[in-house]
């Protein structure tokens, strides 16, 4: 089921001009450049973040957190990873993550995540922190 309206959801995007397609699979909107270097798959970088599901439920911001996030690039989903290395400091991106890309059919527990959920997330970069 979540994985039908995911493909939906996805097939709608391929109207939007603004919107690209990966060799992966990842969409992506590209809302801001941002400057200076791009992050590396080995990189760690600091980002601010919603993320939602394709019928709009938020299930994690760090703005309501009151901070942004610190991570790895590869310490995350692969199509999360992939798209925070489209932008520099400052540049936001707004990311489409087929559930292949991100938790595939497996259950986060705890998560309100359901397994084969598309994703969404409206990232803004913070900060770029080479390897």
């Amino acid at each position: 089921m979540n994985k039908e309206k995911g493909k939906e959801f996805l097939n709608d995007l391929k109207s939007n001009p603004k919107v690209k397609k990966s060799a992966s699979g990842l969409y992506y909107e590209i809302i801001a450049e941002g400057e200076g270097p791009k992050a590396g798959p080995n990189d760690t970088v600091k980002v601010d973040y919603v993320g939602t599901l394709v019928d709009g439920t938020e299930f994690d911001s760090s703005y309501k957190r009151g901070q942004p996030a610190t991570f790895p690039v590869s310490g995350v989903v692969p199509g999360f990873g992939e798209g925070v290395q489209l932008v520099g400091k400052g540049g936001k991106v707004k990311l489409y993550i087929p559930s292949e890309l991100g938790y595939g059919d497996r259950a986060q527990p705890g998560s309100p995540i359901p397994p084969g959920s598309t994703l969404v997330f409206e990232v803004e970069m913070v900060e770029v922190n080479p390897q």
